[in-house]
Parts: C-alpha cells; sequence; structure tokens
C-alpha cells in the first residue's frame, strides 16, 4: 500500500521520495492529530516560529 504524496503545508511543494533531501523535510501533529509537513525552505524561514511555538496564523 503506498501513502499519499506529501506537500508543503506552507508552500505546496511536494517531497520526492527518491531525493536526499527528503530527510530535511519537518513534520509535526497539529491539534487534530493530522501530520503537517514543512519543505526545507518553509522550515528555514520559519524556525523562530516554530521554536517559540507560534500558532500558523501568526507566521
Amino acid at each position: 500500500m503506498e501513502s499519499a504524496p506529501v506537500s508543503c503545508s506552507l508552500c505546496g511543494d511536494v517531497r520526492d521520495p527518491s531525493d536526499p533531501a527528503a530527510l530535511a523535510w519537518a513534520g509535526e501533529r497539529d491539534e487534530r492529530g493530522r501530520d503537517r509537513w514543512l519543505c526545507p525552505g518553509c522550515t528555514r524561514r520559519h524556525t523562530r516560529d516554530i521554536e517559540a511555538r507560534l500558532p500558523v496564523e501568526w507566521w
């Protein structure tokens, strides 16, 4: 069974599992129990927001 493709919840970029950069994607589980993924670019851009646990609406 194949899983659904992973995409960035901010910019919509789709992760290519065969690309070594796929290991740099950041994942988290939101308050509703759903998985959210961020591409490496969005992760770098929002590192302070992530570390401060700011709501996504504030990013």
